[in-house]
């Protein structure tokens, strides 16, 4: 019989769960994961505009998700939240993950930056949202739920779920190698 670790992810969206799944199933290969997404507020702005702000929204939503397990049915909660700033070398979208396990143990880590043109940045600083600003470039529909403007800019050699499980996977070493990280 195969353990199994449930997380509870801070959004409804199947590529932030399915990055979730990802991730722990890498870093936890003999585990069976199980992954429930919930409505969870960032308490930011839908389009978060710098790093502080980014990161707010993703440890927001993953502690209203411990919040909210009264019968702690879940291992781990976790949330992603993307957002945009503008540094020395440009505007750049990127995320922030947070991870809490049931212990109240919350470890955070980011994506990679990637590079906004400045005609993009400007939409986002008047109040657009990246998702919908990239659909009306790019054509699509709810690129969000999909590889994102990660994939549309990178022609999918990196999307929205692979930036995401890798910054999962990396903000886990601390629960993994706990005994290093004192």
């Amino acid at each position: 019989m195969t353990d199994i670790i449930n997380l509870c992810v801070g959004s409804n969206n199947p590529v932030k769960i399915n990055a979730a799944i990802e991730a722990f199933s890498l870093c936890f290969s003999n585990y069976s994961i199980e992954a429930a997404g919930m409505h969870a507020p960032s308490k930011v702005a839908d389009q978060p505009m710098t790093e502080v702000e980014t990161r707010s929204g993703a440890e927001n939503r993953a502690l209203f998700c411990a919040e909210q397990d009264t019968r702690r049915e879940y291992d781990f909660y976790l949330a992603m939240e993307g957002g945009v700033d503008r540094f020395s070398e440009g505007a750049a979208a990127f995320a922030y993950v947070t991870i809490i396990n049931n212990k109240g143990v919350m470890t955070t880590g980011r994506t990679a930056n990637l590079p906004i043109p400045n005609s993009i940045y400007n939409q986002l600083k008047n109040g657009l949202e990246l998702g919908d600003i990239m659909d009306e470039r790019f054509n699509t529909v709810n690129v969000k739920q999909k590889g994102g403007a990660i994939g549309l800019l990178t022609n999918q050699a990196a999307t929205r779920q692979s930036i995401y499980s890798q910054a999962l996977v990396l903000a886990l070493a601390p629960t993994l190698h706990p005994n290093h990280y004192k």
